[in-house]
């Protein structure tokens, strides 16, 4: 096998992505992973003996098997989605008519863990539980980046592809140092059209009782809707990852 062929575990987590995003044939699951036809047989018939997978023979498809579930119940369990900090989310979202999101963070890595929208004030996409692509270009990402210390920040982005999503995007590695600089020292994070034209996001972190960044609160909403409103919808932010932060740091006492 040449190196860069997938191995194995690539191979089977590629097939379970499929089958997540609507791939559920064993047609649509080659078409969707490029594997070839008996590769996706073999490798679907060892996910559905260990539960990762179920085949619904009357439908000839395949459905996301019920150890995922167990899987996902302990990464909530995990990541300490406590209700109260649920309904802060939901109060951000009335308040500002925005959608408003949960981050969590591990070191300089984020995962979007909860988010808050409506038909009227739609999630940006693909921002779902899960989320955590692109951090240079993100609002909680930026948070993450900054939080990190000034040799470790130095080191991400050097490791870091830098892709332009839109034409705001920031790319030069030096301009976004010192726009992560300016976040630290602010404790707030905006991005205005970097990771999606015609919108804008602002997060702020809550850390632990020693410093450390636990999570991050955030809305995103189109240009528009922040005009004449941009310190209001930034103290509604700030306060609400305040009160996420302090249950948090009750709930690890």
């Amino acid at each position: 096998m040449s190196a860069s062929t997938p191995g194995t575990l690539q191979r089977a987590v590629a097939v379970i992505d499929a089958v997540a995003e609507g791939s559920s044939t064993a047609r649509g699951i080659a078409a969707a992973t490029g594997l070839p036809l008996p590769t996706v047989y073999r490798i679907t018939r060892e996910l559905c003996e260990v539960e990762y997978l179920v085949h619904l023979r009357e439908e000839s498809r395949f459905a996301l098997g019920y150890q995922l579930h167990r899987l996902a119940v302990r990464l909530h369990e995990d990541l300490g989605l406590d209700p109260q900090v649920r309904r802060e989310i939901a109060n951000l979202h009335t308040q500002t008519g925005m959608a408003s999101y949960l981050a969590l963070h591990r070191g300089a890595d984020f995962v979007l863990v909860h988010v808050v929208d409506s038909p009227q004030a739609p999630r940006l996409r693909p921002m779902r539980f899960g989320f955590r692509e692109n951090p240079h270009a993100t609002a909680f990402g930026k948070l993450g980046l900054a939080a990190a210390c000034a040799a470790g920040r130095e080191d991400t982005l050097e490791a870091m592809t830098l892709r332009a999503l839109t034409p705001h995007t920031v790319t030069d590695p030096r301009a976004l140092a010192a726009e992560l600089q300016t976040v630290a020292e602010a404790g707030l994070a905006w991005e205005r059209e970097e990771f999606q034209a015609g919108t804008a996001c602002v997060a702020a972190p809550f850390s632990s009782a020693s410093g450390t960044l636990l999570g991050s609160v955030a809305v995103s909403a189109p240009m528009t809707a922040y005009r004449g409103q941009e310190r209001h919808i930034e103290h509604l932010v700030r306060s609400a990852a305040s009160r996420a932060g302090r249950i948090y740091r009750l709930g690890r006492d």
